[in-house]
Parts: structure tokens; C-alpha cells; sequence
């Protein structure tokens, strides 16, 4: 830590800045209001936001999409009424309407900020340390963006990348995977304003939390400015001042002191989470001689706040920039302006179409990683906007492709590791690439993932094993809340993963992620389903997971009907044969098991059952299908069986209690692949033993 400060501020309470009194007294009777939230970060940084958002931050009320507008992040999201006071008296579309409705519902101010909610919020924090990863990853898409697009004599991407951290933030472990990344990479335009206050819920962190954090950070080669007065404006601005001006990420120690300005509650756990209550408010108004009653600001206070003919000064000056680039550089102008709106090309359709027809084709057999990376080969060539990278597992993941360039700092580094010059500063940290080298960092990758797409102008993908999702959920759940447009590749998708054994076999993995609301999620069966999936998640603005195999997996063969409902999510691979008029069954598989069902049709038949086989390659996919496509695929009243290698209960919802599910239960073993299938009766004589059980 760089200090306790539980102890009062050097800035004497009457000369506090009336513009950082008007968060403190917008957040106190907004909480009160609500009778919920949290008054002690938005007071203890108010200072500290008026440095930021009125002398440094780019950005224009009126368009909040500016394209090369600065993003700032509050990771410490619960202090959300910091930023919701910030935003309005900036002049976004935020009235004081939505302050005093703070946490009610269908406001635009929720308990934490969200992205798409609210003007002016560049993502959903909440879950302490991904507001910070997210950062990297905008910081990164700029950096990216700048050395891609920029020219030596015109830079249309230029801006920086802040951030609001608390010790919380810090306590993450995710703060170190994304934090070690930004230093490797030298993202000189990520500076992150630390409120240093030494308290959390629990009370002084020195006893959890007594991390030298100055130290910590510049071993991960960060810029670190220490022991900056959080409550002195002048003084956050000339740390800012000098962060800019670094050739590395920067993180700006700010002592403050957590409710500052509450007449008796200032200092302590007490205010971080509750309402101040009535009496400690008109206490505090007299001591900071605040006449203003609640949500009152007087017009002077706004005045100086507004900051929509700054931001449209600013967004002037850049378009008429723009302007001339475009005269000079027509094709990278109509490419930057195509990536930045989040417009595929024109032709994506046609060729998009042309991939699956030529997959098709192909026939081939082979594993659906390897499926996957044909894919990516494919994608890439069209969409120079795809960013992927691995959590160091790229040759297993097969995520990379023959022109992809690996994103690298810079400066080369030392034999022993670390950088032997630094990055140019104006040019940022990195230079041009596609493909990224995430290091052994799976949430950090996936919040950075979020940060990158909520950024724009790319479409990120990272990959790890399957049973490592666990590392990344929660961002994986932000993702799906935020409907941001990240692809989260997992491979080695079951106990097909063979010797390796049951701390790397995913079970139960498929189908926890199933449950995530606004969450895709494929497992496709061949090499077809493989590129479906891939155009698909592509085409849609939203989070997917790309589920894929180790194992080879045979190709299914289709006619043109078929090939084209693969992508409604379930769909019938191999319809009943009439001239068994007896009894049916509606197998329903994924992955690698559709070859398990087509196997397991004709021993069924040779037993009088007519077997229809459902490919279901994204069960989220099919749910969102009307209900007579549904009812097509799936007619009621037939005996339905489900196959994947995995839980059970998940598709009870499809099956119901007189069907039956050839699954697995239980942790997996070593073994190699074939025999561990046959362990856990994945065999045609299971299926159609189970297939018979059902029948009665």
C-alpha cells in the first residue's frame, strides 16, 4: 500500500472545490434517496474526477460515439453515482430526473453502470477488476487501431484509455493477469487513477491487503506516480499531465480519504456501502456551506461542468482531420468508418456463403479445432477486423492462421525478459498485428476480449480448453449482459481429451454456459457446423462460445435444404425411413456425438425403431426458433433421446422425464480417448439400449 489514509486530508473542508462538491452532495442524496448505494468512493474521488473530466477527458456530450472520444472506465463501479453526476452535469441526455430515480427501476442509472443503458458508459462494471481489464483491452484496440490506420502525416486514432480503481480492484486477481499484459505491451495511454483510501467493506485493508502497490506496478514495467493529494486538483492534474507524457501504461497513486467531506462518517468502512442518513447530510451541508437542497445545483456550478462546446470543439477538430485523410487516403478512410460502425462488408452474404459451400464441398474429416482454424483462415481473408489470440495455448487452440501477425511490443526484449528500450510514446506501445499472446491469463484475456469489442473496430476471439472457461465466466456472463461482440473459443471439449484426465475433461461445461442468458453457444459436429458457427457468431452482435473437439470428427453429408437450416441451431441430419412404420425415436446429439446417432440408426432399424437424427449443434441457437421449426425438428408425442458426452439434467428441457439422455454423471478418467467413450457407454449399444428403455 502506498499508505493507511484513514486519517483527514491535507485540503482543509472549506476550500473544497464546489465542482467536486456537487458529485459528493449528487451522490449523498441520490443514495439517500434510494435508500441503497454507495456515497463513500464518489465523495472520496470527486476531486479527483474534476481533475480528469474537466481539464483532461476528451469527449463530447452530444455523441458519445465519437470515435476517437477518450474512454474512461469506472472499474470501482459500485461508486456508479460518481460517474452519473459526472455525465449530467457534462450535459450527456441524463437529467436530474434520472439521478433522483438512482437504482429504481427501467432509470438509466442502475446500482452499477451498464453499457447501452446509460449515455456516456463505456461498460458494465460491478465485479471488481474487470472495469481495469476492459481498459487494457480498449487500450489495446487503440493502440492497434492507431499503428493499422495512421499515417505519418494524419493520426485519426489518438486518444487515451482512463480508469477509476479501488483497492478492491487491486485485490483481483485479475488486476495482475491484465495489468502484467498492459506493462508487456508498453500501452502508453492507459493511465489508471488509484483511490488510495485504505478501506474496503471489511474495514482498514492494511490487515488483507498490505501489497506495496507502487512496486507492484512497476514491476510489471508500469510509469507509477506515488502519493498524490486525491482531494487536490492541481495536484491530480499535474500527475495527469505527467502521465500523458510517459512512453508506458501509468498508474497514479491517489491518497484520499473514503466519504470525504461527511461531517462524522468520513474515513471509515461504515460509509462505503449504506446512506449517509438524514442527519449526517444537513451536517454536511453546513460544514461544507452547501445551501442547495437536494438534486439543486446552482447555475454557475453547471456552468462550469458543461463541457458540450468543449467536446464539440474537439470533434470538430478531429473530423476536419478526418476530413483531409479521407482526401488523401479514400480506401483507409471508407475501412477505418466501415470497422468503427461495426458494419460488415458489403459482400458478406455472397461471401460468407461462398466459405460454408466450399466446406462443403471438401468433405473433409478432421477434428473441429482444426475445422475451426480453416475457418479463421477463411474469416480472415474477408474480415481484416478479426483480432484473435490463446491464453498460451495457441498450438492446442488452434486460433493463429498463416497470416496472422503477432501483436508485440515495440521494443524487443532482453533474453531475460524484460524490455531493453521503451516504445515510442507517440505512437503507442505496440505496433501492427492481429493475433495476441495472451499469456496464461484466461479472465484476463476474456475481460480484455470485452474491453477490445465495447472499443470497436475489431471482432476479438481468444481461446483456451474448454474446462478452463471456469477461469473466465464472469466475464463471460458481463459479456452476454453487455451483448458485447467478443468470440470465446474453446477447445478439448470433453472426456475425448483422453490421457490428460478429469482436471481437464469438461462435463459439465457445455451446459452451465448454455444457462448464461444472451450468451450463443455452439458445439458443432463436423467441418460444416464448424464454419456455420463461425459465420454466425461473426454475423451476430453479440457474445458466442465456439465449443470444438480434439478428436477427429467424420463429415456429415447434406443436401442444400439441410446445409442451410444449420444455421436455425437443430435441425434434422437424417430423417426417419418411412418403410418402418412402427415405432420412432428422435435422437438429439452434438458435437462429436451426431456420429454416435447416425450409427445408431440402423441397428435400430434392424429392431423395427425408425430413427430420426437431430443435429443440435447450438441449443441457444434453436431456442430462439419460432415454435413450428421447433415443432418440425422436434414433433411432440416421439420418444426423444439426447447424446453428448456431459451432464445429464440439461436436457431434461428437451427429452422430458419419459425420454432418456445417454450422458455422463461423473468426473472423468485417464485414459486414452476410445476407451474412455466405451467406459462411459457412449457405444451404439448403449444408445439403443437406452433408445428401448424409453420405448418400453
Amino acid at each position: 500500500m502506498t499508505s493507511p489514509t484513514t486519517v483527514s486530508s491535507p485540503v482543509p473542508l472549506t476550500v473544497l472545490s464546489p465542482a467536486a462538491n456537487a458529485i459528493r452532495f449528487l451522490a449523498m442524496d441520490a443514495v439517500q434517496q434510494a435508500n441503497s448505494g454507495h456515497p463513500g468512493m464518489p465523495m472520496g474521488m470527486a476531486e479527483i474526477a474534476v481533475a480528469l473530466w474537466q481539464r483532461h477527458l476528451r469527449h463530447n456530450p452530444q455523441d458519445p460515439h465519437w470515435a476517437d472520444r477518450d474512454r474512461f472506465v469506472l472499474s470501482n463501479g459500485h461508486g456508479s453515482m460518481l460517474l452519473y453526476a459526472v455525465l449530467h452535469l457534462t450535459g450527456y441526455d441524463l437529467p436530474i430526473e434520472e439521478l433522483r430515480n438512482f437504482r429504481q427501476l427501467h432509470s438509466k442509472t442502475p446500482g452499477h453502470p451498464e453499457v447501452g443503458i446509460t449515455p456516456g458508459v463505456e461498460t458494465t462494471t460491478g465485479p471488481l477488476g474487470q472495469g481495469l481489464a476492459n481498459a487494457v483491452g480498449m487500450a489495446l484496440a487503440e493502440a492497434l487501431l492507431a499503428a493499422e490506420f495512421n499515417k505519418d502525416d494524419a493520426a485519426i486514432v489518438d486518444h487515451h484509455t482512463y480508469a477509476f480503481v479501488g483497492d478492491g480492484c487491486l485485490m483481483e486477481g485479475i488486476s495482475h493477469e491484465a495489468c502484467s499484459l498492459a506493462g508487456t505491451l508498453g500501452l502508453s495511454k492507459l493511465i489508471v487513477l488509484y483511490d488510495d483510501n485504505g478501506i474496503s467493506i471489511d474495514g482498514e485493508v492494511v490487515h488483507w491487503f498490505g501489497d506495496d502497490t507502487p512496486k507492484r506496478f512497476e514491476a510489471y514495467g508500469w510509469n507509477v506516480i506515488r502519493a498524490v493529494d486525491g482531494h487536490n486538483v492541481d495536484a491530480v492534474d499535474a500527475a495527469l499531465i505527467a502521465a500523458k507524457a510517459s512512453d508506458r501504461p501509468t498508474l497514479i497513486c491517489c491518497r484520499t480519504v473514503i466519504g470525504h467531506g461527511a461531517h462524522s462518517k468520513a474515513g471509515g468502512h461504515d460509509v462505503h456501502g449504506a446512506p449517509l442518513g438524514e442527519a449526517e447530510i444537513m451536517a454536511t451541508r453546513t460544514a461544507l456551506n452547501w445551501p442547495h437542497e437536494a438534486f439543486v445545483l446552482p447555475k454557475e456550478i453547471y456552468d462550469e461542468w458543461d463541457g458540450r462546446e468543449k467536446g464539440r470543439a474537439e470533434q470538430a477538430a478531429w473530423q476536419a482531420r478526418f476530413d483531409a485523410y479521407r482526401a488523401k487516403y479514400p480506401a483507409e478512410a471508407a475501412e477505418f468508418l466501415r470497422r468503427v460502425d461495426a458494419r460488415l462488408p458489403d459482400d458478406w452474404a455472397q461471401q460468407s456463403q461462398a466459405l460454408i459451400d466450399a466446406v462443403d464441398q471438401r468433405g473433409e474429416t478432421v477434428a473441429t479445432r482444426k475445422a475451426s482454424q480453416q475457418a479463421i483462415e477463411g474469416l480472415a481473408a474477408v474480415l481484416p477486423e478479426l483480432l484473435g489470440g490463446s491464453a498460451d495455448l495457441t498450438g492446442s487452440n488452434l486460433t493463429n492462421w498463416k497470416a496472422a501477425k503477432f501483436v508485440r511490443a515495440r521494443a524487443e526484449p532482453t533474453p531475460g525478459g524484460r524490455r531493453s528500450a521503451v516504445p515510442e510514446p507517440s505512437k503507442g506501445g505496440v505496433g501492427t498485428g492481429n493475433y495476441v499472446n495472451f499469456g496464461v491469463r484466461e479472465f484476463g484475456m476474456s475481460a480484455a476480449l470485452n474491453g477490445i469489442a465495447l472499443h470497436g473496430g475489431y471482432i476479438p476471439f481468444g481461446g483456451t480448453f474448454l474446462t478452463f472457461s471456469d477461469y473466465s465466466r464472469n466475464a463471460l456472463r458481463v459479456a452476454a449482459l453487455m451483448k458485447a461482440h467478443a468470440l470465446f473459443v474453446f477447445t478439448h471439449d470433453s472426456i475425448g481429451l483422453g490421457e490428460d484426465g478429469p482436471t481437464h475433461q469438461s462435463v459439465e461445461h457445455v451446459a452451465s454456459l448454455r444457462l448464461i442468458p444472451g450468451l450463443d453457444v455452439w458445439r458443432p459436429a463436423d467441418t460444416v457446423e464448424t464454419m456455420v458457427a463461425w459465420v454466425e457468431s461473426v454475423s451476430r452482435r453479440a457474445p458466442s462460445c465456439l465449443i470444438f473437439s480434439r478428436q477427429n470428427l467424420p463429415f456429415n453429408a447434406r443436401d442444400a435444404v439441410q446445409l442451410g437450416n444449420v444455421k436455425r441451431g437443430g435441425y434434422v441430419l437424417r430423417d426417419w425411413n418411412e418403410d418402418l412404420p412402427g415405432r420412432k425415436v428422435i435422437l438429439i446429439a452434438t458435437g462429436s456425438e451426431v456420429e454416435l446417432a447416425v450409427k445408431a440408426v440402423e441397428p435400430l432399424a434392424l429392431r423395427g425403431i425408425a430413427a430420426r437424427v437431430v443435429s443440435m449443434p447450438s441449443t441457444t441457437v434453436f431456442d430462439r426458433q419460432d415454435a413450428a421449426w421447433r415443432e418440425q425438428v422436434l414433433p411432440h408425442g416421439v420418444v426423444r433421446i439426447a447424446i453428448e458426452a456431459g451432464v445429464t439434467d440439461f436436457w431434461r428441457k428437451y427429452v422430458g422425464l419419459e425420454g432418456g439422455v445417454v450422458g455422463i454423471d461423473t468426473f472423468g478418467e485417464s485414459a486414452p480417448a476410445a476407451v474412455l467413450f466405451k467406459h462411459f457407454g457412449f457405444t451404439v449399444d448403449n444408445v439403443v439400449k437406452t433408445v428401448e428403455a424409453a420405448l418400453g
